[in-house]
């Protein structure tokens, strides 16, 4: 006999599950993004010499090259258990329990059937909510994730391990080491869900609700590739400040904003967007294989619980 699950812990797997395919088929593109950010920052970072050295890393492809003839395949996929850690805390929060905070915003604001901005609203604020209370929870394994993805540029492995990385950023730089960079992560992350899980959500229900497509792989396919460029138009130039922030040695910043403010100093706009094509790459790809795959585990877990229909 099947047995009773609620819809809120069918999301909250499908997403966490999805969420790891995806990490683990595009965590090289992540890597090469990672590697073009940090480079040209101050000499203080743990991991990148001076700052007239010669530019190592100049594509998103010839990063890819340059890290897998340097430090073999495997530094492509440095920092990899991290992630999957990583994404089975932060996506089965933002992406598990948006429709349950939707619904909850939705009885909150509106009385009875809500109209097409309230509608707007209420997919933002359960973005922003359920994108802050990701990071909040999963902030340690995104610290030791940029950490082991960054590491090898100059040759020396300051993490053995992801274990080992725990241990070594909490005994030298304490509790506050694990947290580094929280507040432009939540900032980053927030923005990203809103920007990834709304367009996600209002371009599906328009293609459904318009007719123009039926709910299958086709329509999911449409509306990731969409949610995966509007996410990272909007969220590059905080994305990069957080991973230069949590790479930085202690000290280097006063905080987040600093670390903004002597990017733009050094190298103007266009340091905030560096990364972007692998980036770009990376999150649209991230975004076919999470949302296609969330939508295929959903609807075989709820087809595999449904009660049989009586004869």
């Amino acid at each position: 006999m099947p047995v009773a699950v609620s819809e809120t812990a069918v999301n909250l797997f499908s997403a966490g599950t999805a969420a790891c395919f995806a990490d683990m088929a595009t965590f090289p593109l992540d890597t090469a993004k990672v590697r073009l950010q940090i480079q040209g920052e101050g000499s203080t970072s743990l991991t990148i010499g001076s700052k007239g050295q010669a530019l190592r890393y100049n594509s998103m492809v010839g990063t890819l090259i340059t890290v897998a003839q340097t430090e073999g395949a495997k530094g492509l996929y440095n920092g990899l258990a991290a992630g999957l850690q990583r994404q089975l805390f932060f996506s089965t929060i933002r992406i598990g329990c948006y429709d349950s905070t939707k619904s909850f915003y939705h009885s909150l604001l509106v009385d009875g059937k809500a109209t097409g901005s309230q509608t707007f609203l209420i997919r933002v604020c359960a973005g922003l909510t359920t994108g802050g209370m990701a990071v909040l929870v999963a902030q340690p394994t995104d610290v030791v994730k940029v950490r082991m993805q960054a590491q090898g540029h100059t040759g020396v492995l300051r993490y053995t391990g992801c274990v080992h990385a725990y241990k070594t950023i909490a005994t030298e730089e304490g509790a506050r080491g694990l947290w580094r960079g929280v507040l432009p992560n939540v900032a980053r992350n927030a923005i990203v869900n809103v920007a990834e899980i709304v367009c996600y959500d209002a371009i599906k229900d328009h293609l459904l609700t318009s007719k123009t497509m039926t709910d299958g792989v086709p329509c999911h396919f449409v509306s990731a590739v969409a949610a995966g460029f509007c996410a990272t138009v909007v969220a590059s130039p905080v994305d990069v400040v957080k991973t230069r922030f949590m790479n930085a040695a202690p000290g280097q910043y006063r905080g987040a904003l600093d670390c903004a403010i002597r990017m733009f100093r050094e190298n103007g706009t266009s340091a905030f967007y560096k990364g972007f094509t692998p980036s770009f790459c990376r999150i649209v790809s991230w975004n076919i294989v999470m949302w296609l795959s969330y939508e295929q585990i959903k609807q075989v877990m709820v087809h595999s619980m449904q009660p049989a229909l009586p004869l």
